[in-house]
């Protein structure tokens, strides 16, 4: 039988908190809580663009909002900052229809002119072939 995790008072998954950066580490930033507990903020959950440093982004002080995204079994509070920031889509890029008529023209100008080579260069041969077959060599 799965034991259900002991919710730390009154804080359940998806609920929205205050607190104050007490300590910031390599990998993420402790918070104290409004209500006096304590949790965890990892760096890939401060902001959805890269952070290289978590002081980039929190100072010891700071007040932050943040969402609760995972309570373990030892009852310890994850929380996510970028879960309550809206994520940007990425820029599209600009599609303009000339580039592709322009692409299309150059292709087939081109190809029309191979095209004319190769045959020019056909007929060459032909008629030296024609030419030289009049003769057989024996008098």
């Amino acid at each position: 039988m799965v034991d259900k995790v002991p919710a730390p008072s009154g804080v359940s998954v998806g609920d929205v908190l205050n607190g104050i950066v007490e300590h910031v580490a390599a990998y993420g930033a402790f918070i104290r809580l409004e209500s006096g507990q304590k949790a965890m903020v990892h760096i890939s959950e401060l902001s959805h663009n890269y952070v290289k440093k978590v002081e980039d982004v929190l100072e010891v002080g700071q007040k932050i909002t943040a969402k609760v995204i995972k309570i373990d079994e030892k009852a310890r509070i994850d929380l996510s900052i970028k879960a309550l920031q809206v994520k940007e889509p990425p820029a599209r890029p600009v599609y303009r229809e000339d580039d592709f008529e322009k692409k299309l023209t150059t292709f087939l100008k081109f190809s029309d002119e191979k095209i004319a080579d190769l045959s020019k260069s056909k007929e060459v041969r032909s008629t030296k072939r024609k030419a030289g077959s009049g003769t057989t060599g024996k008098k």
